[in-house]
């Protein structure tokens, strides 16, 4: 398994695009002007508690004041609040906690209303980004995150990712932990600390600290409400999070953002950082790595998957739903039941990569083809929970039912990736697919028909000259490889009388040819 990270620079925004084994499977954009990024940590003022909602309303410097829910403060409430102020005011210097004086857990079954005020600063983290109409859903129980380590202020906790298996290597790292945890911070160790040093841990340990620090001396000039604490930029976080030696190139079309990368790599895996590449060709980096090619074919309504099945993929207020579909498969196995399973594990891997490519959240349903089988439904959900292992947001993943439904939860913390797949039709008003789509769809229907025989006087196809000058140029063309995949060679006519995306499957007697359904 290789994985690539393709990063284009534009003017105002940058897209990351990662690959693992040449397939797109994260798309992220991060904006110049977004000020309210998951991890971004404000100083903020509480607008309204409100008794009902058990929640308050805080002015964080958004249009929408963002949702504070009771559940979401914390357990060191008092203690934090206590801080601020003190900090705030400059009767504070020391930032370290270890001489700070604790208040009190608050009541965890407690009303809003005996913890909060209209008017009273506090210190927020931003837990889920403005989406749609609503505003930033935000927590008081703060986190930094590094590369090993998670620091918690105002806690005593010790926590070992649950991805970390081994009980001896859970002990071992509880016991580093111990020995170098300032009081008053607790930490959670993350699953790349697996197997590393005390000093590698203590390091990482030490940068949280100092980012902490850095903060608490911004407050006392900050102005409420302002961001006191920036979550890296969306590429050291990719990094931070996801990179290990399966990493085989890091590509960058920009030089400021090509030495900051290669400086942040230097830090946490300097063995990679000659992964590190300039890009400097003229022809896009996007198109380069053939990420454009990739995004018209999966952004659309329809995906296709490998071996002709394809989902269908719905968007609804309440939830999102997937049907998965066979396509040509249908004569594929011998049996009806062997059929289903392959197509459902083909459509549980494309599943996977659609949910982190759309970043989708919230409630999934996915309505995989019935199987009768008990043992072929339980080989379903585990294959599907290990293609969402790598997964970074929180889901969670109930087995089939008997009708072939699989529900999934996952955590929604920013807006959906929506990309707009279909283009302005050239020849009249309205939209239509883009020409890339339109080649699969010819290649699906070509497929179709040879499993069909139902091409013995040969085939030609007819289509716009455009389509057929893209089908027929370049090596290898389009062509090439039909010929090479079904040993069948398609004769292309242009024909000036078709609107741009029409085309025709015939036979050497001009007869159409039915594409089987």
């Amino acid at each position: 398994m290789n994985k690539e990270l393709i990063i284009r620079s534009g003017s105002s925004e940058v897209d990351f695009a990662l690959l693992k084994d040449g397939k797109l499977i994260e798309l992220h954009k991060e904006k110049d002007n977004n000020n309210f990024v998951v991890g971004d940590i404000m100083l903020a003022k509480i607008r309204k508690p409100v008794q009902g909602l058990n929640a308050a309303f805080v002015n964080v410097g958004y249009e929408k004041d963002a949702f504070l829910h009771y559940h979401d403060l914390g357990p060191q409430l008092a203690s934090l609040m206590k801080f601020v102020k003190r900090v705030s005011t400059g009767k504070l210097k020391s930032f370290n906690l270890k001489d700070f004086p604790f208040e009190a857990d608050i009541d965890k079954n407690g009303s809003i209303t005996d913890v909060l005020k209209a008017n009273q600063p506090i210190l927020v983290q931003i837990a889920k980004e403005p989406i749609s109409t609503k505003g930033p859903r935000i927590s008081s129980e703060l986190s930094i995150a590094g590369r090993y380590l998670v620091l918690m202020p105002f806690s005593d906790r010790i926590s070992i990712s649950q991805k970390i298996e081994e009980k001896e290597e859970k002990d071992r790292l509880k016991r580093l932990i111990q020995s170098i945890r300032p009081k008053g911070f607790g930490v959670i160790v993350r699953t790349v600390a697996h197997g590393k040093k005390v000093a590698e841990l203590d390091k990482d340990l030490q940068n949280l600290l100092n980012r902490w620090k850095t903060m608490c001396k911004k407050m006392p000039r900050a102005h409420i409400p302002s961001k006191v604490l920036s979550e890296m930029n969306r590429a050291s976080s990719i990094l931070r999070d996801l990179f290990n030696d399966s990493f085989t190139g890091i590509h960058v079309d920009d030089e400021i953002l090509y030495y900051q990368i290669k400086d942040y790599l230097q830090e946490i895996a300097p063995q990679k950082e000659s992964i590190v590449k300039l890009y400097e060709s003229s022809t896009p980096i996007f198109e380069k790595f053939g990420i454009e090619r990739q995004i018209k074919t999966s952004f659309g309504k329809t995906v296709s998957t490998t071996k002709g099945a394809y989902l269908i993929i719905e968007h609804t207020e309440a939830m999102h739903v997937i049907d998965v579909n066979s396509g040509n498969r249908s004569n594929k196995a011998k049996t009806q039941e062997a059929t289903a399973l392959e197509v459902n594990l083909i459509a549980a891997s494309e599943v996977a990569r659609q949910l982190r490519l759309r970043d989708m959240g919230g409630i999934i349903v996915v309505d995989f083809i019935d199987m009768s089988d008990g043992e072929n439904r339980r080989k379903l959900y585990e294959h599907l929970k290990e293609e969402m292992k790598e997964d970074r947001a929180k889901h969670k993943i109930l087995p089939p039912s008997k009708f072939g439904l699989i529900q999934i939860t996952r955590q929604r913390v920013r807006p959906e990736r929506n990309i707009k797949t279909r283009e302005e039709n050239p020849g009249s008003n309205g939209e239509i697919e883009a020409p890339i789509t339109l080649i699969n769809k010819m290649t699906f229907e070509l497929e179709k028909i040879v499993q069909s025989k139902k091409h013995k006087n040969g085939i030609v196809l007819n289509a716009h000259p455009f389509i057929a000058a893209y089908i027929t140029k370049g090596f290898p063309s389009v062509r090439s490889k039909w010929f090479l995949e079904h040993k069948k060679w398609v004769k292309v006519q242009p024909r000036d009388a078709y609107t741009y995306l029409e085309y025709r499957f015939k036979d050497k007697n001009g007869t159409n040819i039915k594409v089987p359904v």
